[in-house]
């Protein structure tokens, strides 16, 4: 997700299934949830970073930046409750462990990033503990997820709008019918469905 505001742009989990240079393109700030190769390309962004960029997010994630390259004054740790500037942005950190996949599989830190009323929430479903949503970016598919949960938890965050994202497991049929039964149920209307490279005004 590329947000842009006056000028500035802020990237957030720039992951291996993303256009990533066109992601990274003239962005001096990335945000990223939790160190995950779907939310976290290391490699990639690691050169980013030796080119300029500024990257916040929890330890851990950085700690995979760091051992790709990325030199450490760059990398900023938060974790929830944290309030920080990127650029021109306000950013509220919130969460902060990864969704339950599985008893067997460890949990790790997992942040979630309310940016001027878009709330990104990585692999987890996050509460923003009151704050107004605009726009909540809605995971479809996952193995940590049933859609069930994702319609539940639109429900309780009452955002103005949904747009999807983690959609990539599925097929096209298959996110179709996501899309069409959280915007029946979820009670925001129908998602927003963004095309790598598509805007939207938020």
């Amino acid at each position: 997700m590329r947000l842009e505001r006056d000028g500035t742009a802020l990237v957030i989990d720039p992951g291996a299934f993303s256009d990533l240079d066109a992601a990274l393109d003239g962005s001096p700030a990335v945000l990223v949830t939790h160190e995950h190769v779907d939310h976290l390309a290391a490699d990639r962004v690691a050169t980013a970073v030796r080119e300029g960029v500024d990257v916040w997010g929890p330890q851990p994630a950085l700690d995979a930046l760091a051992a790709a390259g990325a030199p450490a004054e760059r990398l900023h740790a938060v974790r929830a409750g944290d309030t920080v500037t990127v650029g021109a942005f306000e950013v509220d950190v919130l969460g902060e462990w990864h969704a339950v996949i599985h008893p067997d599989v460890p949990r790790i830190a997992n942040v979630a990033y309310l940016v001027d009323g878009v709330l990104h929430p990585g692999d987890a479903f996050v509460d923003p503990e009151g704050r107004t949503v605009s726009l909540l970016l809605a995971p479809l598919g996952a193995p940590w997820l049933k859609l069930a949960e994702v319609v539940d938890w639109v429900r309780a965050v009452q955002p103005a709008r949904v747009a999807v994202i983690h959609d990539a497991p599925l097929s096209e049929v298959g996110r179709g019918l996501a899309r069409t039964l959280l915007g029946r149920l979820g009670g925001a209307g129908e998602p927003l469905d963004l095309a790598n490279g598509e805007m939207t005004y938020v």
